[in-house]
C-alpha cells in the first residue's frame, strides 16, 4: 500500500476531513477514547464517513509509525450522489442504464464489473455504504481504470436506491438463478437498473421482492452458478444487444 493511500493520526485525520479529502473509511483502534477521539467521531458523523473498529495489529500492518490508533483510507474518486444523477440522465436525453451491486465484497469482481460497465456505456454503478466493496486503489487497478471514468454512487442501502430509481421510472431487474424467466425475455429498452447480488448469498430478499423482474441465465453444466462478474457481463450485454437492435444503421 502506498503512503498516498492513507492518512494516520487523530488530528491529521480530523484536518483531512475538514479539508474535504475524499475518505473511503476511517479505521479506529478498539477501545480508543478521549476528547480528541470524540471530536473525530463528531466529524465522521457530520460528514457521513464509514468507520471500522479494528485491533491495533491491523493498523500496525498498514504503518508502524505513530498512528495514534487512527488511519483514514483515502478514496481515489469522489463518489456521486444518485439523487443528483437521476434527473441529469433524463435532462441529457438518455435512456439510463444503472448497475446496482447488493453486498458484493470481492475487489476483483468489482473491478471486472466496473470495466464491463464502462465498456457497455452504463451510466453509473451503485454500491451500499456498509458491507460492500468500495473504490480502492486495488479496485481501480483491477478495473483497468474504468472506475475513474464511470460515476460510482455509495448509498445508505441498495433497497433505498432501488426505491428511488423505481420512483423515477426505472425498471429494476434482478439477476437470480431462482428466476422463472430467462434473462433475454425481459425488455431492457426502458430506463433500467440491473441488480447483481453478493458472491455467496445473491440478492438480499428485500431487494429481490422490490425488483420489477427477475432474470435467470441458463446454466447447462454441473457447477450451478456463474462468477458474479461474468453474470453481470452477460446481463449488461443483453441490454446493449436489445438497444442496438432498435437502432437504424445510420444511428449505429
Amino acid at each position: 500500500m502506498n503512503k498516498s493511500d492513507y492518512i494516520f493520526g487523530i488530528r491529521a485525520v480530523i484536518e483531512a476531513i475538514e479539508a474535504g479529502k475524499q475518505i473511503d473509511k476511517v479505521m479506529i483502534k478498539k477501545d480508543l477514547s478521549g476528547d480528541l477521539v470524540r471530536e473525530l467521531f463528531a466529524k465522521i458523523k457530520e460528514y457521513g464517513i464509514l468507520t471500522q473498529r479494528v485491533p491495533a495489529e491491523k493498523l500496525n500492518r498498514i504503518t508502524m509509525k505513530n498512528h495514534q490508533g487512527v488511519i483514514a483510507m483515502l478514496s481515489p474518486i469522489e463518489y456521486a450522489k444518485l439523487e443528483n444523477l437521476v434527473p441529469l440522465f433524463y435532462e441529457e436525453g438518455r435512456v439510463p442504464f444503472v448497475i446496482l451491486l447488493d453486498g458484493l465484497t470481492d475487489t476483483r469482481n468489482f473491478g471486472a464489473i466496473a470495466r464491463t460497465a464502462e465498456c457497455v456505456g452504463a451510466d453509473a454503478i451503485v454500491i451500499p455504504s456498509k458491507g460492500s466493496v468500495s473504490v480502492t486503489p486495488d479496485a481501480v487497478k483491477t478495473s483497468a481504470g474504468a472506475l475513474l471514468h464511470i460515476p460510482v454512487c455509495r448509498e445508505n442501502s441498495i433497497l433505498e436506491a432501488v426505491r428511488m430509481l423505481k420512483d423515477n421510472g426505472y425498471k429494476i431487474v434482478g439477476a437470480s438463478e431462482k428466476a422463472a424467466e430467462n434473462y433475454t425475455e425481459i425488455d431492457y429498452s426502458v430506463p433500467v437498473g440491473i441488480v447483481m447480488g453478493a458472491e455467496d448469498t445473491g440478492i438480499s430478499d428485500p431487494v429481490l421482492k422490490a425488483c420489477d423482474a427477475l432474470g435467470a441465465i441458463p446454466i447447462l453444466g454441473n457447477i450451478g452458478s456463474l462468477n458474479v462478474s461474468v453474470a453481470a457481463g452477460v446481463m449488461m450485454y443483453e441490454v446493449v444487444r436489445q438497444r442496438l437492435a432498435t437502432l437504424s444503421l445510420e444511428e449505429i
